[in-house]
């Protein structure tokens, strides 16, 4: 059965475990800094057992591994992000991708995650200094201080 774990160096490996007469053991398959397909062929060739890409990829998140994006979903972050920025695709071709991207069952995107779109090809440098400065924004912003009592009568209520 194989699992993730951190390795010591900041690394991931992938481990396989099997039961052995002295008991339980495990052994690395591979051995990552972001898992990536080349990664899991090594760890499929090496392993005992088949492995299942979907389930290894689950287990890489659970152990807090990076997990690289597929080609088109790399690609399809910087279309994003560029589209975001402002630039846009020829006619032609923004007719092909809607075309291409189309269903029927279209479900509508939400403003919030129309503005978000700029940061799917923000890399994680980018994403923590946008962080910072926005916990250096809260920190600057002045205290409004609540009075101590509230100037509104108490209620009380009444037996019935």
């Amino acid at each position: 059965m194989p699992f993730v774990t951190t390795a010591k160096n900041g690394r991931y490996e992938i481990r396989e475990s099997r039961n052995t007469p002295a008991g339980p053991r495990s052994r690395t398959l591979a051995s990552f800094k972001e898992l990536d397909a080349e990664t899991i062929e090594k760890a499929q060739a090496r392993a005992e057992a088949p492995l299942d890409p979907v389930k290894l990829r689950r287990a890489a998140q659970r152990a807090g591994a990076p997990i690289a994006a597929s080609g088109v979903d790399a690609a399809a972050r910087e279309l994003l992000a560029r589209l975001a920025r402002g630039e846009q695709p020829s006619p032609m071709l923004k007719r092909l991708l809607l075309d291409a991207l189309g269903s029927p069952e279209r479900e509508p995107v939400s403003d919030t995650a129309r503005a978000a779109s700029e940061w799917v090809d923000a890399t994680l440098g980018e994403r923590g200094e946008a962080l910072a400065d926005l916990l250096r924004l809260a920190d600057a912003l002045p205290l409004r201080r609540r009075p101590p009592a509230s100037e509104f009568p108490h209620l009380h209520s009444r037996a019935a």
